[in-house]
């Protein structure tokens, strides 16, 4: 289940704007998250209108937990750089390539 964050995150991009602290925050008192408070010049949603979010805050979580792994298991910077310089741009992308066959997107 795609968390609140995610789930408002998306409904303020499909209205053009970027999520911003100061407009919105969110808050659990213990019995579910909730949005605190919201200032865009957009209608708040509602939890049938967060709900239709759910689906996409699913792939989307999906997707950046499979971007963090990877993240994660890449050689660092300088090591890849050292690779290119020392073994070519191929050995590179066999390295890359395992990562990201290791850790598909979809």
């Amino acid at each position: 289940m795609a968390s609140l964050k995610t789930k408002t995150k998306l409904y303020i991009e499909a209205n053009s704007k970027t999520w911003d602290d100061t407009k919105v925050s969110l808050q659990n008192d213990g019995s579910g998250d909730y949005i605190k408070t919201w200032t865009y010049s957009f209608a708040k949603p509602n939890d049938s209108k967060i709900a239709e979010y759910e689906t996409a805050g699913n792939t989307e979580e999906t997707l950046n937990g499979v971007l963090k792994k990877r993240a994660k298991e890449y050689p660092s910077i300088k090591d890849q750089l050292d690779k290119i310089y020392h073994e070519g741009i191929d050995e590179w992308k066999k390295v890359i390539k395992a990562v990201k066959d290791a850790n598909p997107k979809e």
